[in-house]
């Protein structure tokens, strides 16, 4: 039988909604477009020719409707690496567990999520307004590590590369980073050749993470020197964000 999801561990609205995001599973979209800012979200709808359901809660606000023919669902995650780590679990919830028998379905479901914001650039080469895409991400906050099977989905070689060009050990920084691919196919949809491709890192953090300092002094004050430094088979990390 499939895996069952108690109460405290898959916690659903009396209306059958997603606990944060307030969403039902018939309201979302294979094709999902995630945004940090709620107010992003309604920019991006104004493209679509139609819309089935607007829906705030908190940070997070979603809307669902179509463009050309074609179903998209539009969410803000807020601020950081832990609010989107609320937004994925749940919106796998939504597409991969029935909610009236709380068990995973016997036909799992693939979402094409792709994420647009902004961030800082750290290479002379990307300018404000430069249009980036992420090849790889570079996770800085740790959230990955909480996870079973990350080494099996991380680039382990450029982790190592980098840690050991960051200089990091012991509780220097901690946690280590982590890297992720982005899906191939998407890169060559949405980047073509009107796109700089590089390595975003993202940090747990505007302040310290990010390497800025105000009145607390930084454990590494060369951090970002030398992520503008460090290249993997001739990539630079050109962007970051928290």
């Amino acid at each position: 039988m499939n895996k069952y999801f108690a109460p405290s561990e898959l916690i659903i609205n009396e209306d059958g909604s997603i606990f944060h995001l307030h969403v039902k599973p018939e309201q979302l979209a294979d094709k999902v477009i995630l945004v940090g800012d709620p107010g992003r979200v309604p920019v991006v709808a104004a493209h679509f020719d139609t819309q089935e359901c607007d829906i705030s809660s908190r940070e997070f606000r979603t809307i669902t409707g179509t463009h050309k023919g074609k179903r998209i669902t539009v969410v803000s995650t807020g601020i950081g690496c832990d609010n989107i780590d609320i937004v994925m679990n749940e919106l796998d919830a939504l597409a991969n567990i029935d909610f009236n028998s709380r068990r995973e379905k016997a036909k799992l479901r693939s979402l094409e999520l792709v994420r647009i914001g902004t961030c800082g650039g750290l290479q002379p080469y990307t300018p404000v307004g430069t249009f980036i895409c992420s090849v790889k991400s570079v996770g800085f906050d740790g959230l990955l590590n909480f996870y079973e099977g990350r080494n099996a989905v991380c680039d382990l070689p450029l982790e190592r590369a980098l840690l050991n060009h960051l200089g990091w050990s012991g509780n220097l920084c901690a946690p280590a980073p982590y890297v992720i691919d982005a899906h191939p196919e998407l890169i060559e949809r949405i980047a073509a050749d009107d796109m700089v491709r590089g390595i975003t890192v993202a940090c747990g953090g505007f302040f310290g993470p990010q390497g800025r300092q105000l009145r607390i002094p930084l454990a590494d004050p060369r951090q970002d020197e030398k992520i503008e430094s460090f290249s993997y088979n001739g990539r630079p990390a050109p962007e970051r964000e928290d």
